[in-house]
């Protein structure tokens, strides 16, 4: 089929779980359920470090970066998605497309890079304590929160150019529920290999980079904590580090799962399952996983109800 440039004017239609009709109602009140959560449970988090000075740490900054990134990026796909529900379809400009794929790949890409830093800063917390408030001090929070930002902003735009100068079939139709790289360029009627290589290398710079010293860290974390005789000691040092290694595990997993491997192996139902594990689940289960084992936290939101 011969491809089309298409201008910034001419509409896409986006297919979402139109073809589930019989689960149109079920799937809408979970999915609005999800977000509603998503949205209360990260606004908790931000609020009560806010509101709280014992929670004016490192941590709890980086924490506060990675709830307000989790708003947004489900704020960028959740409505748009509710809609599906109620129409045949959502038909979006190629302007709007690009602008959702954009600020989607910034929150991701945020993301990638602070949970990176967050294991920098447990790495330095347990092997190097007394120099912990030295080493992070509000400085270089605010340099590393802004490098971040920048990564993500940055990352972002070679992605959105790449499609951008796709040629795309006459049917228009993206078999997602959000403007996603992969299904764009499953709808592409010219060769997607050039992107594919943009994609890997993209993802091995920054994703398998932030992984591997992720691993480093914990090596040396693990190593630590070994050492230190209590019981006690060890247990409350993991302890510390287990909520941001859950979210590590989720988050690269489904991440892995949906975009580093080729297009030729692209299902469209396993992509929008995998799609919805880091879009969905993980926003919604960093709030419960950071705070239920988190006696500081609970207690600031303890001492915050009191107060209202």
């Amino acid at each position: 089929m011969e491809g089309q440039n298409l201008s910034s004017e001419e509409k896409f239609l986006i297919v979402g779980f139109s073809d589930l009709p019989q689960l149109r109602v079920p799937l809408f009140f979970a999915f609005l359920l999800i977000y509603l959560l998503t949205v209360a449970g990260n606004l908790l988090i931000m609020t009560t470090i806010y509101s709280t000075s014992c929670l004016h740490t490192p941590m709890y900054f980086f924490l506060s970066n990675l709830s307000f990134i989790d708003i947004s990026y489900t704020s960028v796909i959740f409505p748009v998605m509710l809609g599906h529900f109620f129409l045949e379809g959502i038909h979006v400009t190629l302007t709007e497309c690009l602008l959702q794929m954009y600020f989607f790949i910034v929150m991701l890409s945020t993301e990638v890079v602070f949970l990176t830093v967050m294991a920098y800063d447990r790495f330095v917390a347990i092997c190097n304590p007394l120099r912990y408030l030295t080493i992070m001090n509000k400085a270089m929070c605010i340099q590393m929160a802004a490098v971040s930002w920048t990564v993500g902003l940055i990352d972002a735009l070679p992605h959105t150019i790449a499609v951008y100068t796709l040629s795309f079939c006459e049917s228009h139709i993206i078999d997602h529920f959000f403007c996603d790289v992969t299904a764009m360029m499953k709808i592409s009627c010219t060769s997607t290999r050039g992107i594919e290589i943009l994609t890997y290398i993209l993802g091995a710079l920054l994703t398998m980079m932030s992984f591997v010293l992720i691993i480093i860290s914990y090596i040396n974390i693990v190593s630590s904590i070994l050492k230190i005789k209590s019981v006690g000691g060890r247990n409350k040092s993991f302890s510390t580090c287990a909520s941001h290694l859950t979210v590590v595990v989720l988050f690269y997993g489904s991440l892995a799962s949906t975009y580093m491997r080729p297009t030729s192996t692209f299902s469209i139902k396993t992509n929008k399952i995998s799609s919805l594990v880091y879009i969905a689940l993980t926003p919604l289960c960093n709030p419960i996983i950071y705070s239920l084992k988190n006696t500081e936290f609970k207690n600031a939101v303890r001492k915050t109800k009191k107060i209202t």
